[in-house]
């Protein structure tokens, strides 16, 4: 049973999940949207929308915590143009939102091998 067992492994060791991870939530910031599978875009959604908060939180501060907050929001990406993008055009999208800034639509199965595919993208302001 697997009772108080958070989160899921995703068949990947550990730093193949955070390489994951990484490289498609760089992929969502960068095309705003994503085709991938449903476990998948569950796994890179919450982070994402964590990201997309602190650099609202950067935006709207000043001095040292506006620099905290890009260099927090760098460190997890790895990317100076995406950390760019996300501080300049993607968080000021949702400045009057308080949440939800993702929208996983269900695709149906895959041909291969039946998993359920979902488009995972930005919701629109």
């Amino acid at each position: 049973m697997r009772h108080k067992v958070a989160g899921k492994k995703l068949g990947r060791s550990k730093g193949q999940r955070a390489a994951l991870r990484r490289t498609m939530m760089m992929q969502l910031f960068e095309y705003e949207r994503i085709e991938t599978t449903r476990a998948k875009a569950e796994h890179v959604r919450r982070p994402a929308e964590k990201l997309i908060t602190l650099a609202k939180r950067g935006n709207n501060a000043e001095g040292a915590a506006a620099v905290h907050a890009r260099r927090l929001v760098a460190a997890r990406l790895g990317d100076k143009e995406l950390v760019t993008k996300l501080f300049e055009e993607i968080a000021p999208r949702y400045e009057s939102r308080s949440g939800g800034y993702t929208r996983m639509v269900k695709m149906g199965p895959r041909h291969g091998d039946a998993a359920e595919m979902v488009v995972l993208e930005l919701v629109e302001e």
